[in-house]
């Protein structure tokens, strides 16, 4: 797991060969006026998605994980708190099996550690990091990338 703003964005940019991309688009796009919907920027292997969601509580959230894909979360309008464990330290099984076509699988526990994403930052979800995002009070435009492992 990654927490960094994004104007720090090259120190992280080497670390997988579409990060640079993805990146320079981000900072190029005002993600805050466009419709919500997927952003193609380079087939299956980088797409962005644009959401308007309802914050949640904390205790509500479940963790998600994903196996082909990194997440990379960009709060837009508003601050995001987020939950993170390590998938190994999960001690439940998952709601359902995992969900290939859609890449992810959902699991009734509770994060080890909170943080707080604010709108010019950026954190990055491996598949080792299980995420609760989507947490705090009020509305929230983010753009969720993900980038092909």
């Amino acid at each position: 797991m990654i927490l960094n703003s994004l104007q720090d964005s090259a120190r992280i940019e080497s670390l997988h060969p579409l990060f640079k991309t993805l990146f320079d688009y981000v900072k190029s796009h005002d993600l805050t006026k466009v419709a919500p919907g997927r952003i193609t920027i380079d087939g299956e292997r980088l797409y962005i998605n644009v959401c308007d969601a309802t914050l949640c509580d904390e205790n509500t959230e479940k963790l998600e994980v994903h196996r082909k894909y990194i997440d990379v979360h960009f709060p837009l309008d508003n601050e995001e708190i987020v939950g993170w464990c390590d998938l190994k330290s999960i001690t439940v099984d998952s709601e359902a099996p995992f969900d290939e076509a859609n890449d992810f699988a959902l699991y009734h526990e509770s994060a080890s550690t909170y943080f707080v994403a604010h709108p010019g930052d950026f954190y990055v979800m491996f598949p080792e990091d299980a995420h609760a995002p989507l947490c705090g009070e009020g509305a929230l435009r983010k753009a969720i990338a993900k980038v092909l492992l």
